[in-house]
This record gives C-alpha cells, sequence and structure tokens, in this order.
C-alpha cells in the first residue's frame, strides 16, 4: 500500500512540475527565434541588389552606402546559435548589430527620396518594396519570440515551475529590447517660434 502511494505521489508531483512545460516552452522560443533569423537574413540578402542599384545613381551619397555594406557585414559577421538564446550578452550583441544594419537602410531609404531618377528606377522600386515586406516580417516574427519568451519567462519565475526550473537549470531568457529605451522616453522639445 505505502509503495503505491508513493508511486502515485510521485506521479501527481511531477505532472505539476513543470518539466514538460519547459520542455513545450523552450522549443516554441526557439522556433520563434529561427523565424526571426529567417527575416533577418532574408534582409541581409536584399542589401547587396539594394546598394547595386543604388550605386548606379552618380551622385549618391557613397557615406550613406558604405553605413549600409559596413552594417551588413558587421550583422552577417555574428554567429548565432542555440546558445545565443540563452547568453545575454552574445543575445545583445546580435541584437545591436541587427539595429545597426536596420538604421543603415532606413536612413538609405530617407536619403533615396532626394533622388528622383532612382525613385523611378522600377527594379529600385521593386526592392524597396521587398525591403518594407521584410521589415514587416521581421516585426511580426520579433513579436512571436517576444510572446514565446514571455510564456517560458513566467513558468520559469512561478512558483512551484520555479523550482524546477532551478533543479533542471531553465534560466530566464532574454528578449528584445528598444536600443534607444532612454531616448524614446523622453518627449520630443516641440518649439513653434523657430522660423
Amino acid at each position: 500500500m505505502t509503495r503505491w502511494f508513493l508511486i502515485l505521489m510521485t506521479a501527481f508531483g511531477l505532472t505539476g512540475c513543470g518539466y514538460n512545460d519547459f520542455q513545450r516552452l523552450d522549443e516554441q522560443t526557439k522556433s520563434a527565434w529561427s523565424e526571426v533569423l529567417n527575416q533577418y537574413q532574408r534582409r541581409a540578402d536584399l542589401v547587396p541588389n539594394i546598394v547595386a542599384t543604388v550605386k548606379g545613381e552618380a551622385a549618391f551619397e557613397q557615406e550613406t552606402l558604405t553605413k549600409v555594406i559596413e552594417a551588413r557585414a558587421k550583422a552577417t559577421s555574428i554567429q548565432v546559435t542555440p546558445e545565443t538564446l540563452n547568453n545575454p550578452e552574445a543575445f545583445q550583441r546580435f541584437q545591436a548589430a541587427q539595429g545597426e544594419l536596420g538604421s543603415a537602410l532606413s536612413r538609405l531609404m530617407a536619403v533615396s527620396e532626394q533622388y528622383p531618377s532612382l525613385k523611378a528606377n522600377q527594379g529600385f522600386s521593386d526592392l524597396r518594396v521587398q525591403l518594407e515586406g521584410t521589415e514587416n516580417r521581421v516585426t511580426v516574427a520579433r513579436n512571436r519570440y517576444i510572446q514565446a519568451v514571455q510564456a517560458y519567462n513566467v513558468l520559469a519565475r512561478s512558483f512551484p515551475t520555479n523550482l524546477t526550473a532551478m533543479v533542471f537549470s531553465y534560466p530566464p531568457k532574454p528578449t528584445f529590447a528598444v536600443q534607444n529605451e532612454a531616448s524614446i522616453s523622453t518627449p520630443p522639445v516641440v518649439d513653434f517660434n523657430k522660423k
């Protein structure tokens, strides 16, 4: 009788420990992360075509093109492994490099507005549409990853599953953060008296 009671208590204890939930949520975060990487790779693959098209514009700002090329090189040089998800420093480096590439591409698109012949170029226009679509896909993939990490982290920090997290080494995972959080939280200064 005592033996069956111990087996039954062990079974109930294991079902409430969250071990299987950790497995499921860990796989969901890995899957969501893979989609983020796919979209970042899609964006990186578009950059050479965009740069080649823009180079055809003789007077285009060389500094802007150089920054895009350098940012792409930096973003694609960072080795991303499954362990990146559990290493906040490596995750931050990767996120910073992707942020630099996104900023450089935004600057390139803003500067391109000043060149009518470039805006009229159908190849550039098609690439611009592809880039905009890719940026939207990046946003969706990042949001899915953030949601998956949130569910995982809630499980890792909640009682009693936090005990399971400690026993089986399931630390909370890093999530995406806004690069310049302090600067975007400061309201812009608006002066209507300037001319």
